[in-house]
């Protein structure tokens, strides 16, 4: 069972990436690439639809909007561009390393984000 979760999680990543690649090539019509660009927006973000921390419905938005956006996505692509972009991410994700740099900066920005938040808000201090 968890195989077929992590297949599941890579396969959604390799489509993401796919879109992501897929999005300055000038064979995607123009409202491909807007639900192309709103679908690859969704899954970066990191503010949801439905905030997680709401019973049941926070993740749903996660396992129903997200699959369904890629989907609708890659139908509206160009058959061969999906193809193409495909194998690109592909070969891409096997060859990326962790970005352990760029992991760190995130973590700072959210400390800091959430120390901000702390006593701004906790302790009332401008």
């Amino acid at each position: 069972m968890l195989q077929k979760w992590k297949a599941a999680v890579r396969k959604l990543k390799e489509d993401i990436y796919t879109l992501y690649l897929a999005y300055r090539d000038p064979r995607v019509p123009f409202f491909a690439k807007v639900v192309l660009i709103i679908t690859v927006a969704y899954a970066f973000s990191p503010i949801d639809l439905i905030p997680d921390f709401i019973p049941v419905l926070g993740y749903l938005d996660d396992l129903l909007l997200l699959p369904l956006g890629i989907w609708l996505s890659i139908k509206l692509l160009p058959a061969e561009v999906v193809t193409e972009y495909r194998a690109k991410a592909r070969q891409q994700l096997l060859q990326r390393k962790p970005n352990y740099i760029m992991a760190v900066v995130i973590v700072l920005v959210w400390l800091l984000l959430g120390f901000w938040l702390y006593r701004h808000f906790v302790l009332h201090v401008d």
